[in-house]
């Protein structure tokens, strides 16, 4: 969501979002051109009339489970941000804890009194292809 409108957006997609993400942006983009969402989440700089450059992973109870908030010069790594939903969702199915790095199909953490102080002994990073 941006102040941008979604002629702005549908050009962004169109035009650099399809080649930098080969599948396409995997959500839509929504427009807030008057900030109000932006304001609601302390996210709209009324000075500039621009939004924080940020994010909010919001559940279906309506709470937030992860959130960033960089200036707008900075861009967001939208694979991280999927990594984080599907991180999310796997805990909340099943109640495993997802390390940093995570990703589907790699090993999880149970949460519990067990684990603590543990958790290097129990969990490696896995390396990603070649470091």
């Amino acid at each position: 969501m941006s102040v941008d409108s979604v002629y702005t957006h549908k050009a962004w997609e169109e035009h650099e979002l399809s080649e930098l993400i080969e599948s396409g942006m995997p959500w839509p983009m929504l427009s807030d051109m008057g900030g109000n969402v932006g304001r609601a989440y302390g996210m709209f700089d009324a000075d500039t009339g621009k939004e924080v450059r940020g994010y909010f992973l919001i559940d279906p109870d309506g709470l937030v489970q992860a959130s960033s908030a960089i200036m707008s010069d900075i861009g967001h790594d939208v694979l991280e941000i999927i990594r984080q939903i599907e991180a999310i969702q796997h805990s909340f199915k099943t109640g495993e804890a997802t390390p940093e790095g995570w990703q589907p199909g790699m090993a999880t953490l149970q949460p519990g009194v067990d684990l603590v102080g543990k958790v290097h002994t129990v969990w490696k990073r896995e390396k990603k292809n070649a470091e």
